[in-house]
Order: structure tokens, then C-alpha cells, then sequence
């Protein structure tokens, strides 16, 4: 009986501490004229900011994702259209139509586009088509595959209404003539109109995906793919907690995963500063020659928090959020 009357009043006054902290974040006004009083809502999650995040700086590209944003499209939609700014810009000698030819004297574009769900869409070696992204959006959403190569992702495209056209400009033939008087193959650290845009958003619904496109290493060996279409590599998205891309040595990106690296990094507690940083490292463990070549990411959290990071100065990237358009200069590693 003793103990049947001490869970009696024990379970009286946990119910009497539950009404009380119940009455206490009540207000007059809150209650009723029976004396009972109604809780109000407490929301705590933060509202969810829209941004992008690209590499290189691409102020046209990054404004033209935002507007995408703000007229109130996906994520995925805005990094698509973003990037096929770039693509299009015949000035821009790495990526799309005025791309650098390999050393053969051919235009081969690489691309990947990856959405909110995991679903991804590449293809690479694609010849005469400006705007490989969207021929990668269409393998991912109208195809049982996820990457599609050379004469098939050029046919697979005319297909689906993309109009073929020649992709070397006058400018770019005459930088590759004149590489071919002495054709010396040593990648350019910097190129400064950048060699590969890799664009991440997240939407109004908080939905993050992003977008990689390239024509690759200038004058490379006829069929060389780098990491820009390679899904973990170049590019990963997971959005339960963030997204990465990638920009440099495609080669030395391929060998480390870096975009899936930063990813898990940031799933285990890392920033993306820190999970840059990390992979970033990862790959100058593994190559001794790391100061001939030069690799870069950028990364966003579910939180919208950024991060960037290369192993020399002078990477920059560029972010659109708030209505405010800004280029950084990322922090780096060889600063001997």
C-alpha cells in the first residue's frame, strides 16, 4: 500500500510540473474564459536562405542561377541554367562551345548534373553539342542510364532536339595552331577564364543539387576524361546534408573521390571549410609532384554554410545570396 501511494504522488506531481510549464508559456490573451490555457507554437528551425555557389569567377552564371531561384524553380534547375552561361560564352576557352580542342584538334565536352534525390546524368567525349549539362539532364531523367559516351551521347542528343554545331571557334583554332609548333603538354595552373565550372544551389525548399561542365584538360590525348562527369569525383550531392565540386587536375581528383570525400567529411561533423581542406590533403599525400598542378573545391552544407580550398593562390570562387553577388579568393595550401 506504502509503495502504491508513492507512484500515486509521484505521477501527481509530474503532472502538475507538465501543467505548470504549460500555463507559464501561455499569455493572457492566449487564454480561454473557462481559465484553460491554450500553448502556442513554437517554431525553431531557421528559414531557408537560397544561394549558389560556383567555382571560378562567374558572376553572369551565379545571377542567372539566382534569378532562377528567385522566380521560384529548383535547385536543379537553377544550377543548369546557370552554368549553360558559361557554355555558351564563346570567350570562355574551357567550357563549351570555344572550348580548347585536344591535341587533335577536337572540341569534346564532359558534363554531369546531379538532383535532390541522387539521381544523376553525365556524358563525355561529346563532340558539337554547346550545352552538354542539358544533354546530362536528359540521360538522367529520360534514360535508364547515367552516362553516356562520344558518338551515342552525340546521337542520343540530335535525338533529343539539340542542334549540332562546330564548337571551335576561330580564336581557340589558333591557340591550338599555335601549340602544335612545339606541343609540349604541361597543364597551366590558373588559367584564369577557369578549365571547369561546378556550380551547387539550394532552393527555397531547402533542396540542394549542382552541376559540372568542362571541355576538359587543353590539348589533352584524344579521349581523356577527367573528373567533371565522374559522379563522387568531380561532383556528389547528398541532400540530407550537402553538396561538393571540384576544379583542377582532373586525374588527381579521380584518384582521391574528392566531391564524395567532402561530403561524408561533413556528414561526420566537419565544416565544409574543414572537409575541403581535408581533401585537399588527401590528394597531396598522394602526389609528391603537387605543386605542378593545381586542384580546388567549394563546398555547401544543409545549412547553407561554404567552404573552399586548393593547393596554390589565386582559385577563386563566387557566391549569389541575399540579392548580393561576390567573388572570394579561396585560402591554400602551398604557401611556401
Amino acid at each position: 500500500m506504502k509503495r502504491r501511494k508513492f507512484i500515486q504522488n509521484a505521477a501527481l506531481t509530474t503532472l502538475g510540473v507538465a501543467v505548470g510549464a504549460t500555463l507559464t508559456g501561455c499569455t493572457d490573451e492566449n487564454k480561454e474564459t473557462t481559465g484553460t490555457a491554450v500553448a502556442k507554437e513554437v517554431t525553431t528551425s531557421k528559414p531557408v536562405i537560397p544561394m549558389v555557389i560556383a567555382t571560378w569567377n562567374v558572376p553572369n552564371a551565379t545571377k542567372k542561377a539566382w534569378d532562377v531561384l528567385q522566380a521560384g524553380k529548383s535547385a536543379l534547375d537553377a544550377v543548369e541554367q546557370g552554368v549553360m552561361i558559361e557554355e555558351a560564352d564563346e570567350n570562355n576557352q574551357s567550357v563549351g562551345k570555344g572550348g580548347l580542342p585536344d591535341r587533335d584538334g577536337n572540341v569534346t565536352l564532359d558534363a554531369c548534373i546531379m538532383n535532390k534525390e541522387g539521381n544523376y546524368g553525365a556524358v563525355v567525349c561529346i563532340e558539337n553539342i554547346k550545352h552538354p549539362i542539358s544533354v546530362a539532364r536528359k540521360v538522367m531523367e529520360d534514360t535508364p542510364h547515367v552516362l553516356l559516351a562520344g558518338n551515342g551521347a552525340k546521337q542520343f542528343a540530335i535525338e533529343s532536339g539539340f542542334t549540332p554545331e562546330n564548337l571551335l571557334t576561330e580564336k581557340s583554332k589558333e591557340a591550338w595552331n599555335k601549340w602544335k609548333v612545339e606541343a609540349k603538354y604541361k597543364p597551366i595552373i590558373n588559367v584564369e577564364n577557369h578549365d571547369t565550372i561546378g556550380m551547387l544551389a539550394i532552393d527555397k525548399n531547402g533542396d540542394i543539387s549542382g552541376a559540372c561542365t568542362t571541355s576538359g584538360l587543353s590539348y589533352k590525348m584524344q579521349g581523356r576524361v577527367g573528373d567533371s562527369a565522374i559522379i563522387g569525383s568531380g561532383l556528389f550531392i547528398d541532400n540530407e546534408i550537402g553538396g561538393a565540386t571540384a576544379t583542377g587536375m582532373g586525374e588527381e581528383v579521380l584518384k582521391t573521390v574528392g566531391s564524395f570525400l567532402i561530403v561524408e567529411l561533413m556528414r561526420q561533423g566537419k565544416s565544409p571549410q574543414e572537409a575541403c581542406e581535408e581533401a585537399v590533403k588527401r590528394v597531396i599525400k598522394k602526389s609528391p609532384n603537387y605543386k605542378d598542378f593545381q586542384v580546388g573545391y567549394i563546398a555547401v552544407n544543409k545549412q547553407g554554410e561554404t567552404g573552399a580550398y586548393c593547393i596554390h593562390e589565386w582559385f577563386n570562387y563566387t557566391t549569389y545570396q541575399n540579392n548580393e553577388n561576390k567573388n572570394h579568393k579561396a585560402d591554400f595550401y602551398n604557401k611556401a
